[in-house]
């Protein structure tokens, strides 16, 4: 039986606990089916990504009448406690959180959902104006359609660095093929909602040092990141997320910054 004290996480969606050398991420009553298979194969799926660690899939079963999917427990430490906890290293740190991504983003994907149409869907389920709507859905259609391998979440707090300082990356139940620019938006606004602003700054310089990239090819797609975040955000971010999002409203996003 799963005891409170062995705890790992807790998310508006599911508890994780550790059991030994494994860690058990159960859901709440209600939650699909397919989402929950779909996980676990997102997952399994990158366990083969070359040059990656990912924790191995184990298990999708129920427990308690809730599903819950289990995989290979990682003894160490979240990227985002190591920051807070040893501050003098945070850009070492920050180097190293956008060398993963830019290793995700190297590899090609085709049998994942398209960005694209996953944004269009999540733009249509958004409680925005019609008007908001229709502005979103004809700037995606200006964006590149791209086949980069895209995690979808990517932030401090979904990479463990292991005993050994081995990297793993967790999380993969966002993860599609599309433009590594949305998935650095994505990253950049993570920050923003955690009020890490001045990290965000940080990390947005770094990653177009190192990609060679205008910061402007990124910052377009904010409106639309902000949108699919708005979909499941809490009534205070909805209402940050709605500034970035009438964004969409000027000059087609140019890359202002609030």
């Amino acid at each position: 039986m799963l005891k409170p004290d062995r705890v790992i996480a807790v998310r508006n969606t599911k508890i994780v606990y550790r059991d030994g050398n494994r860690c058990i991420k159960i859901f709440k009553k209600g939650h699909a089916k397919t989402d929950i298979i779909a996980e676990a194969l997102n997952q399994a799926m990158m366990e083969n990504t070359p040059g990656l660690l990912v924790p191995k899939i184990l298990e999708v079963t129920t427990v308690d009448e809730k599903w819950a999917i289990i995989s290979e427990y990682i003894r160490g430490k979240p990227l985002s406690r190591l920051m807070e906890e040893y501050p003098e290293r945070k850009n070492e740190y920050l180097d190293l959180f956008i060398d993963l991504q830019l290793l995700i983003h190297s590899q090609t994907a085709h049998t994942l959902n398209e960005l694209h149409e996953q944004t269009h869907r999540e733009i249509d389920e958004t409680s925005l104006g019609e008007e908001v709507k229709e502005l979103l859905h004809k700037h995606l259609d200006t964006l590149p359609v791209k086949n980069s391998l895209c995690h979808g979440d990517f932030e401090p707090s979904n990479i463990i660095i292991a005993s050994g300082s081995d990297p793993y990356v967790t999380d993969w139940s966002h993860v599609r093929r599309g433009d590594p620019d949305e998935d650095a938006a994505r990253s950049y606004l993570l920050f923003w909602l955690d009020g890490n602003i001045g990290t965000a700054e940080k990390y947005l310089e770094k990653y177009c040092s190192k990609t060679g990239n205008n910061k402007n090819n990124i910052l377009r797609w904010i409106p639309l990141v902000a949108a699919s975040k708005y979909v499941k955000g809490n009534e205070q971010q909805r209402e940050f997320l709605l500034s970035w999002i009438n964004k969409v409203n000027n000059s087609e996003t140019k890359g202002e910054t609030q």
